[in-house]
């Protein structure tokens, strides 16, 4: 934003040639610039196309009198507020005096012109548009600042944000990590304890994973993990929770089963899905490979089998691997 101001501009209105020459020549003294017309209907159309700060209006003048041009100004937004002084030969009695001031003029001047008055009322009028002009621009300026303060915040909130949910989540699946995991589990054995209900946790790890993963690649075991999240959060209900806890180890928490059957058809509701064939896009191979991979999930209750939170992760870790030492591709419950 540049800090010069535009130079204020005045307004004479005058229909005598004689008069117009006479007030240029004396507000040459002002740092203003002039604009002259010579009725009332150009003083209309001027103050369409320019911002003035002071406008001298002849009273007596054909067609329409200054009167009935300070009264079109008065009544029009953006010139409402314009300042005009009245120059008149005559209608010097009290009685047009406040004819004209009820037509929106400030002052009067009585012709024939005092000079060192007329310039000291217009270098007041000038001085308060400039105030006015500088109170403008930093308004600007603060609501221009203010915008970028707002964006600024913004984007420390968006990053703050982002912040959060990278140390709060997997970033190759999106899931939550190991630490957004276990608070979710806390809060969900918190709540369940209150409300006298049941919640149940399934530690999961991913059977032949590995033999995928030396055969296309870590590009393909990647591109599989995501598949495999996917399938997963599918599985489970959005009041669930889907976490990665490392390599191809995962975790699910099931808010209120309704028994130990209803935790273990959610279970291994989502190892059929894993178990499902995968089409993977590969960048060194023309078309899609397919790949097969298992699950053996573990299964452990609240309050059935533990009642405090890392006695539950044991629980429920034991038991997959006591499910993958039996075969793989199976759910376990704690307890069987």
């Amino acid at each position: 934003m540049s800090d010069a101001m535009p130079r204020p501009k005045i307004l004479v209105v005058d229909d005598t040639p004689a008069n117009l020459l006479v007030m240029r020549k004396l507000l040459a003294k002002v740092d203003a610039d002039l604009v002259e017309v010579s009725n009332g209907n150009a003083a209309l159309a001027a103050s369409l196309d320019h911002e003035f700060a002071l406008i001298l209006l002849d009273v007596q003048m054909p067609d329409m009198d200054g009167f009935e041009v300070a009264e079109f100004l008065s009544q029009e937004e953006h010139t409402r507020n314009t300042p005009i002084i009245f120059v008149t030969a005559a209608y010097a009695d009290d009685m047009n005096r406040i004819k004209g001031y009820g037509s929106g003029a400030v002052d009067y001047i009585v012709k024939p012109i005092n000079d060192a008055i007329l310039l000291s009322k217009v270098r007041v009028f000038l001085d308060l548009y400039r105030g006015k002009q500088e109170l403008r621009r930093l308004l600007a300026e603060l609501d221009q600042r203010n915008q970028q303060l707002q964006l600024e915040i913004a984007e420390r909130q968006r990053l703050e944000e982002l912040a959060r949910h990278q140390a709060s989540h997997d970033p190759l699946t999106g899931l939550p990590n190991r630490m957004l995991f276990l608070d979710r589990l806390g809060k969900t054995l918190a709540r369940a304890e209150r409300r006298g209900v049941s919640c149940a946790l399934f530690y999961i790890d991913i059977d032949d994973f590995k033999p995928v993963n030396d055969r296309y690649g870590h590009t393909a075991g990647d591109e599989l993990l995501k598949a495999v999240s996917q399938r997963m959060l599918e599985a489970m209900r959005k009041v669930d929770t889907v976490a990665r806890l490392g390599g191809d180890e995962f975790a699910a928490i099931m808010e209120e089963p309704a028994d130990q059957a209803d935790a273990l058809l959610a279970a291994q509701r989502l190892a059929d899905s894993v178990r499902k064939p995968y089409r993977l896009e590969l960048r060194d191979h023309a078309e899609p490979v397919e790949v097969r991979v298992g699950a053996s999930v573990g299964i452990a209750l609240f309050p059935q089998h533990a009642r405090e939170l890392d006695a539950l992760v044991c629980a429920a870790d034991a038991v997959m691997y006591r499910a993958k030492k039996a075969g793989k591709n199976q759910c376990v419950v704690a307890g069987s």
